[in-house]
């Protein structure tokens, strides 16, 4: 699981599309050719190219992993390292991780993987996905495998953060994977959800209420917010919420409780990966002067796991619609309700 680190996103290149054989889609892929014929792609603005589909994929993020059980590939991973909270996943997508060997779950001070290229050769894979420190696209490449990782997450080159990026994304993981109509399908009904919300939104004719994502340090340190460049704004929006921090050009970046006072969120979605709901509340709650908080003193105030709002995959879906319960218009009749 990626943890807050302070980046700047920007735009796929044009020009690196002149790196292909092929024009760009808006996933940054060229289009594949006949089954079994190599596959080349854009991804974090780098040219990218695959076998497909893959036999062996080591995850050494979770981000990936909705998309790849929705196309039933799940089966395709040999190996896994870093987080997998059961809270992410339906039965069926525990079992399938369960069948996976793990390697490490071993983190620094700042949460992020602590893993060894030797280990992740050792298991001889063609394709890796999620970028970690000490492990990236281009030491891969010289041993011959190759890397993608999920355009949120992307240092340069990410292209936009919001839902667009989710069905994009399915579709992409549909070629690699050679399962471009299930893909589709699941497109579909991401977006088919995304919409639902929206109109349960515009229906009620509410104004927008104000709202900030954090990301607090348990026990005491940094707080990060979520700004323009993060999947946290377009779900906000979709929710009917309007995120204060949205003229930030970052993805994250740190914030002082003086200027999360000055800003006055009516609504505070706390992100986690680790520690209980209760003490992720308190590190913002405790904060000086957060009891003049409206949000706090409304009570304001939903905690939720990181990968429900970081970065786009179906799981932000999950979390949009946990969002919108809790802070939204009541759903229609007869709407099932999301995750609470």
């Amino acid at each position: 699981m990626e943890t807050p680190r302070p980046t700047r996103r920007a735009t796929v290149l044009a020009a690196a599309c002149a790196l292909l054989s092929a024009g760009c889609g808006s996933t940054g892929s060229s289009g594949a050719g006949p089954a079994g014929e190599r596959l080349e792609l854009v991804n974090c603005g780098q040219p990218v190219v695959l076998r497909t589909p893959p036999e062996r994929v080591v995850l050494l993020k979770s981000a990936a992993v909705p998309y790849l059980h929705e196309l039933g590939v799940l089966d395709r991973v040999v190996a896994r390292a870093g987080l997998y909270p059961q809270e992410y996943y339906d039965e069926a997508t525990r079992r399938e991780l369960d069948a996976v060997p793990l390697l490490t779950d071993r983190t620094d001070t700042s949460g992020h993987l602590r893993i060894s290229r030797e280990v992740v050769l050792a298991q001889r894979p063609d394709l890796v996905l999620g970028e970690v420190d000490g492990l990236d696209r281009a030491s891969l490449a010289a041993s011959g495998i190759a890397l993608l990782e999920e355009p949120a997450l992307c240092t340069s080159g990410g292209g936009d953060p919001g839902f667009d990026t989710v069905y994009e994304q399915v579709e992409l993981y549909g070629r690699v994977f050679e399962r471009p109509e299930r893909a589709a399908e699941v497109a579909g009904r991401l977006r088919e959800r995304v919409e639902a919300v929206r109109e349960r939104v515009a229906a009620s004719g509410a104004p927008p209420r104000t709202a900030a994502v954090l990301y607090p340090t348990v026990g005491g340190g940094v707080t990060y917010a979520y700004g323009a460049a993060s999947t946290a704004t377009p779900q906000l929006e979709a929710a009917g919420l309007r995120n204060v921090f949205a003229d930030v050009a970052d993805r994250v970046f740190e914030v002082t409780p003086e200027e999360l006072l000055a800003r006055d969120p009516q609504v505070l979605v706390l992100l986690h990966s680790d520690g209980t709901p209760e003490r992720v509340r308190e590190a913002v709650t405790s904060l000086p002067g957060a009891d003049g908080l409206t949000a706090v003193r409304g009570g304001d105030v939903l905690v939720q796991l990181f990968n429900f709002t970081e970065p786009a995959t179906p799981l932000a879906v999950d979390g949009l619609e946990r969002i919108v319960d809790a802070f939204g218009p009541p759903a229609a009749s007869g709407t099932a309700a999301g995750a609470s």
